[in-house]
């Protein structure tokens, strides 16, 4: 039964303060540390570091070499698509030993990749890390004994290609047509002497003109700048007392017992290769003044920060320790992808591995810069990254996706206007270049429409919607008002504005008829579709809210009667229960999204809390599709609606779901994508947060849908700048620490008894 928390008492008997120390060390972060006694044979067998921006893969091969794929997150080549940096391959001699006293373990809690081995029987470590502070990679070795090193980059763009259609999935779809035939430039290795390699590639040409020509937009060339020309991205490798050893390596000068290599990466828009190197010079001599130990100390604390701003550790019967697993992993991964110059690509992130012949006809061993759909953003998978960046109180990796929205909205509204004439509207698609268009594959060649010819997608515009939700979650914990004015309302407004206008018709009450429409990429013909009506059910009155301070009149006017004129969610009786349906009428079906659930996640209107749970329960029971893996939200919509069991088996049936073909624990999928799937782990994260922490208007649910036998000790943050901090063990809450203290009496106690 629910009942209303007002006073919590702390009384630690000394039995139950011992318990909850033990528990405590228990759920240590310590404890999900990867460690391996054993070497890799290739990506598949590398383990992730990253510093938000810069990723490395790194593995040691059975003969003891040290190798390391460097990514970027805005890494971009002139086909659009997000590229590697490069390899580097570091050889010791007499070599790395891989079978005497071989460990290699990632430090979670200091953002540090450890790796301690022989040689010659003597002990040597390597440690691996990317400045959380600068853009730059660090690897320390040091060994009992003087070792000489060669440290080798290893490139494979070495020659302009052909871009084969089948490339890449959608990027391939996306760019060849029968006069354009797309290839890959290859990188450059800036000559020299010096004890420093420096290589980049530069996009000399862009695909940015063959999408506005193809989507009947040239008359917007030069309104906006073109993103991928003369963008350069590469990097530095250099190393105290080493030296040249060809056009791509350097090595010792003499044996030493310590060594360091520094990798500097950059991205940046220059007209000239040199204007680049410039600009990387700089950073280099930046980075060259700091103290290597104070770089480290600093970086380690910015890691210590990361962890201590929230957690979830689960201990009990044994598939709890593969969730907390899969929970923290995937958390880190965000941490290292999730500060940088472009959103997090849910296909793979920065720590895509190469693929095997037959992951598709364009996939091969020698491709590292291969990845299942390719370079654009779909927002169905993408979203899934940024959901449980909320409760985490990540909210400083949520920028990057929300400003690439914020620096595509002139070209979206000069888009729509061209296409429709409408005024100050602007819409996103499904499948979307980083700059705001349409993938050329799903928008068509040839085709004469506004709308995608890729039926799936054609009228997809509830991303459009779902990103206000996100962006108001992100208001509603920071109660940031400078964010609500700045980046929420300037895109809620055209984004809302664009479905107002191309939804004209109303039925005899003066309600809207959503007709042509679509129900996600599942239903392509359908009238009414209840992720729009629960969408904007979900943010017009949130919208309304709004200090008048974020908003203008017209502003409010405009949503007030759009709230008017909406109609009710679709609901109707079937076989004798009442249910929610994906639609008023619906027909087409093609995928297999549960649409009607919708109204549950991501718009909260029916769940924990919310009238009508029993027929949102019994929906969620007759849904048609039973998924749960990649981008497929039944766990999430499960904990909504306060299915503890439920909610329960399918986490843990989703953290064990690992990829057999990778060492890395949460090197997920493929599944409907890409590894690692980006999508498949932050579900386990956004599910487990759900179960503890649901929040209606000012009410806090405390462990809606946490199961009784599940012990837990969590810390998360709620809206109105409030944090969470629980230990629940045995059946019993042994503490809660609400703050602000004053958010103490808004929380609902729903802890299982």
């Amino acid at each position: 039964m629910k009942k209303l928390i007002t006073i919590v008492l702390f009384i630690f008997l000394g039995p139950v303060l011992n318990e909850s120390k033990a528990f405590g060390q228990a759920t240590d972060l310590e404890k999900y540390n990867v460690v391996w006694d054993s070497p890799g044979r290739n990506s598949s067998g590398s383990m992730p570091i990253g510093n938000g921006d810069i990723g490395m893969n790194i593995w040691v091969e059975e003969n003891g070499d040290l190798v390391f794929y460097i990514s970027k997150t805005d890494a971009w080549d002139e086909n659009g698509r997000l590229c590697k940096v490069g390899r580097v391959r570091v050889k010791f001699d007499p070599a790395l030993s891989v079978t005497d006293g071989f460990r290699q373990e990632l430090k979670l809690r200091d953002g540090i990749i450890e790796i301690k081995s022989k040689i010659n029987h003597q002990p040597s470590t390597l440690r691996l890390w990317v400045d959380a502070n600068q853009p730059v990679i660090h690897v320390e070795a040091e060994s009992a004994i003087p070792v000489n090193c060669r440290a080798e980059v290893e490139l494979w763009r070495l020659k302009e290609r052909p871009f084969a259609k089948d490339d890449d999935s959608h990027s391939g779809s996306g760019l060849y047509q029968s006069d354009f035939k797309p290839t890959v430039l290859p990188d450059v290795i800036v000559p020299g002497n010096s004890p420093k390699i420096v290589w980049y590639h530069r996009n000399t040409r862009s695909v940015y003109e063959l999408g506005l020509k193809n989507q009947h937009l040239e008359n917007l060339k030069g309104q906006s700048p073109d993103p991928l020309l003369n963008l350069i991205f590469g990097a530095s490798l250099s190393g105290k007392g080493l030296v040249r050893d060809g056009k791509m390596a350097l090595k010792s000068a003499t044996p030493a017992k310590q060594l360091l290599l520094s990798i500097t990466v950059v991205t940046a828009k220059s007209d000239t290769p040199q204007e680049w190197i410039t600009q990387l010079e700089k950073v280099e001599h930046k980075a060259e003044k700091l103290n290597l130990t104070t770089a480290r100390v600093s970086h380690m604390s910015w890691w210590k920060s990361f962890w201590k701003r929230s957690r979830i550790f689960i201990d009990g019967p044994p598939e709890t320790g593969t969730v907390t697993r899969g929970y923290v992993l995937q958390r880190f991964m965000n941490g290292c992808a999730g500060r940088g110059g472009s959103p997090i690509k849910f296909n793979g992130s920065i720590f895509t591995n190469e693929p095997k012949p037959g992951d598709s006809p364009g996939a091969t061993e020698t491709d590292p810069d291969w990845r299942r759909w390719g370079g654009n953003y779909w927002f169905q998978n993408t979203r899934l990254a940024y959901w449980p960046m909320l409760a985490t109180g990540d909210f400083e990796m949520m920028e990057p996706w929300f400003r690439m929205y914020l620096d595509g909205l002139m070209l979206s509204k000069a888009r729509i206007k061209t296409y429709y004439g409408f005024d100050n509207a602007a819409q996103f698609p499904e499948t979307m270049y980083w700059w705001g268009l349409p993938n050329n594959g799903d928008y068509g060649w040839n085709n004469a429409k506004p709308e995608p010819a890729n039926s799936y997608i054609t009228r997809y515009w509830n991303g459009s919607l779902e990103l206000i939700a996100v962006m108001f979650d992100r208001y509603d914990f920071t109660q940031d008002l400078n964010f609500a004015k700045n980046t929420l309302v300037p895109l809620a407004d055209p984004l809302i504005s664009f479905l107002d206008q191309y939804w004209q018709k109303r039925d005899a009450n003066g309600k809207i008829i959503f007709d042509p429409a679509q129900s996600l990429e599942t239903w392509h013909v359908a009238v009414n579709p209840l992720p729009e009506i629960a969408g904007l059910s979900f943010l017009l009155p949130r919208l309304l809210a709004l200090p008048k301070t974020v908003t203008t009149e017209s502003h409010r006017a405009r949503w007030k009667r759009i709230l008017q004129e909406l109609p009710p969610v679709p609901v109707a009786e079937v076989r004798g229960v009442k249910l929610l349906r994906p639609a008023e009428s619906f027909s087409k079906h093609a995928n297999t999204e549960n649409t009607e659930l919708y109204a549950i996640f991501p718009y909260r209107l029916f769940g924990v809390g919310r009238p009508d749970l029993e027929m949102a329960r019994e929906t969620y029971n007759q849904r048609t599709n039973h998924h749960n893996k990649g981008w497929c939200q039944d766990g999430i919509q499960a904990a909504c609606l306060g299915l503890r069991d439920e909610s329960a088996k399918l986490v843990a049936a989703r953290a064990a779901n690992i990829n057999p073909d990778a060492r890395f624990p949460a090197m997920w999928g493929p599944n409907f994508d890409w590894v690692p799937d980006q999508d498949h782990g932050n579900n386990i994260l956004t599910s487990l947060q759900f179960m503890l922490i649901q929040s209606v208007g000012d009410k806090i649910y405390l462990m809606p849908a946490w199961p009784k036998n599940w012990n837990v000790s969590f810390k998360l943050h709620a809206p109105k700048q409030t944090t969470i901090e629980g230990e629940y063990r045995n059946g019993k809450l042994n503490k809660l620490i609400v703050i602000p203290k004053s958010r103490l009496k808004d929380v609902v106690n729903m802890v299982p008894e």
